[in-house]
């Protein structure tokens, strides 16, 4: 099953809020024929577009080609949560890396939210990007871990953007009956991520990237010079770079065995009006503590966002909304019978340790993806990251790369059935500090 047409239309985006609400591009031609280019760059979401951006920008001669729409993936589906640091936390990198590497990679994470910030003021793109991001627990043992977790990056890091709340205090940032304190992370943001992606997009066509939309690549052939084979048309290039994370299908086995495409879904209801008191009082993200995490925030039009529930088979369910409302209606009983408007899903790509596969797959072939849930900024600084390794920079990249990233169980065939005891097992082990 192609996942890049299982759930969606071809060259079409999803019926999205985000879609609704996007300041549109014009599309971009197919592409015909053969070409030349210094790179090619396979996919149009955050790592990609970064990846050609910075590329042209560095004065490479780039082609880019997207299998559907730019942002049509996880880019511009997402939560638009902005976080910090990576997807693990990093007294979970010290014990698993050493806390050398683990230092490493939360100054990287600082430097993707800066990144990220810093492009949309570079190019003005109009994204509603706003600060803070809240983490909230359900249980006094998720909350002990949460105040400690903040005391951590305090004192070990430096980090004093986030703030502990007790249950008074969260109540006042998010008045919902399930929770009983968090932290409140200011450096921290949130944003409207296909706006996001199609500035980016905007900007790297001005930079001279050659963008081909509905253009998918089906073969790659590795050599003194890579070939990129699309239906119509044929890419020579000096690097390629793999851009696709969850919607990689078969076009490169070793990130295939290693990156495990998931759904998530997310709706937005109806604007709230007076009723955002009793729901956001203040204008910012919120992620649980729960294993299958709920996320949610505030559109710039008054609706709540809110992201729940996975899926481990590859076809999205018949009633998106539904799956949706029932892990809202815990965390916003009020919100039980709000109407909804839109309700969609999205394709993810996940590691087993919940960390980017940042690796060179072939000589002249780089490749990251998996980022589990933590891709706005993660994937904008790969992008950028691969862009440096390309021009002989590859220190950055080299520092992602160096993360064991373990395949599978069952390789690419017998994954999917294997995931969820794969899955069940790293969560208890990792619970449990084994």
């Amino acid at each position: 099953m192609n996942l890049l047409y299982a759930n969606d239309r071809r060259g079409q985006y999803p019926e999205s809020w985000y879609a609704a609400t996007a300041t549109p591009t014009e599309r971009f031609a197919v592409l015909k024929g053969a070409v030349k280019a210094n790179v090619c760059v396979v996919g149009g979401g955050y790592t990609g577009l970064s990846a050609a951006l910075h590329l042209a920008e560095a004065g490479r001669d780039v082609v880019l080609i997207e299998a559907q729409r730019v942002g049509f993936g996880a880019s511009g589906r997402n939560g638009g949560q902005l976080g910090s640091g990576q997807r693990v936390e990093q007294d979970g990198l010290e014990k698993m890396l050493g806390a050398d590497h683990a230092k490493r990679l939360w100054q990287m994470g600082e430097d993707a939210k800066d990144l990220v910030k810093s492009l949309i003021s570079k190019h003005r793109i109009d994204c509603h990007l706003k600060p803070g991001v809240a983490h909230t627990a359900s249980n006094a043992g998720d909350l002990r871990h949460l105040h400690a977790y903040a005391d951590h990056l305090r004192t070990r890091y430096g980090y004093d953007q986030i703030e502990t709340l007790d249950h008074a205090a969260l109540q006042s940032v998010c008045p919902s009956p399930d929770y009983v304190g968090g932290t409140l992370d200011m450096g921290a943001a949130h944003l409207h991520p296909l706006n996001y992606a199609l500035g980016l997009a905007r900007a790297a066509s001005a930079a001279g990237v050659r963008i081909f939309e509905t253009s998918p690549a089906h073969h790659i052939e590795t050599g003194k010079k890579t070939i990129v084979q699309t239906n119509a048309g044929r890419i020579e290039a000096d690097h390629v770079i793999l851009a696709c994370n969850g919607y990689l299908g078969g076009l490169n086995r070793k990130v295939a065995a290693r990156v495990m495409p998931i759904n998530n879904f997310i709706a937005a209801t109806e604007p709230l009006g007076d009723r955002i008191k009793d729901v956001l009082p203040r204008d910012v993200a919120v992620a649980d503590s729960r294993f299958v995490v709920n996320y949610f925030r505030l559109t710039h039009d008054g609706r709540l966002l809110f992201g729940g529930g996975e899926s481990y088979g590859y076809k999205f369910p018949a009633d998106i909304a539904a799956k949706v409302r029932k892990p809202m209606s815990v965390i916003f009983p009020h919100l039980r019978d709000v109407k909804i408007d839109y309700a969609w899903g999205g394709t993810l790509g996940i590691t087993m340790k919940r960390l980017p596969y940042v690796a060179r797959v072939a000589a002249n072939v780089l490749s990251a993806s998996g980022y589990s849930g933590h891709g706005v900024g993660t994937a904008t600084h790969a992008g950028m990251l691969m862009a440096r390794a390309v021009q002989g920079d590859a220190d950055g990249f080299d520092t992602m790369a160096s993360i064991p990233t373990l395949p599978f169980p069952g390789g690419a065939a017998l994954r999917n059935p294997m995931l969820v005891l794969a899955m069940t097992w790293y969560s208890l082990r990792d619970r449990l500090g084994v």
